[in-house]
């Protein structure tokens, strides 16, 4: 069993899905998990796939050194004017929710309610090849995988506050042993 950053606070109402040692840039992927967070499942679906259609743009927030600016931007709430459309990183975070909405469904949930509760993106470790330079010169052309993690948790349904029928204002304890002893100062 596999240990998970964080756990649900109701596990009979949660599902997870996990990907590890995945072959896509750690830092993409990170923007693409911030830009879901707190997502409803059916939302998070939807735009991902209006990004890899270039309709909707993911905002660059922490990695953005030269990440160009565009107007779609401005609509996903970036401060800085940064996006991309990272499509490999939108594909497996696509890929992820899908497999953790057939564990919901397999544990009986209702996924209209499911929304994104937990998602976190890792560094795993970074896979070596070579690249030939000048003067029979070799350097290192790393790859950056990541371990990503995600927990669908079905909205629970707010208890409404009962109202109360005495609408008597509220009284200070000073008040209220005044009223006890009969004492009145004026």
């Amino acid at each position: 069993m596999v240990k998970y950053a964080k756990e649900p606070d109701n596990p009979t109402k949660s599902c997870k899905a996990r990907g590890s040692e995945l072959r896509v840039h750690f830092k993409n992927t990170r923007e693409t998990a911030m830009a879901l967070r707190a997502r409803t499942l059916v939302d998070a679906k939807k735009y991902l796939e209006e990004v890899i259609e270039h309709r909707r743009a993911i905002p660059f927030h922490r990695f953005c050194g030269g990440v160009g600016r565009t107007a779609q931007a401005k609509n996903e709430g970036s401060t800085n004017g940064q996006a991309r459309w990272p499509k490999k990183s939108c594909e497996f975070m696509l890929g992820l929710l899908k497999n953790a909405e057939s564990n919901a469904e397999v544990k009986g949930l209702d996924v209209d309610s499911l929304f994104i509760s937990h998602i976190q993106v890792n560094q795993a470790q970074k896979q070596r090849r070579r690249t030939y330079r000048a003067h029979g010169r070799i350097n290192p052309y790393m790859s950056a995988p990541c371990h990503v993690e995600v927990v669908l948790s079905e909205k629970e349904e707010g208890v409404k506050k009962q109202a109360d029928d005495s609408l008597a204002p509220k009284m200070t304890r000073k008040q209220t042993a005044r009223i006890k002893t009969g004492s009145t100062s004026a």
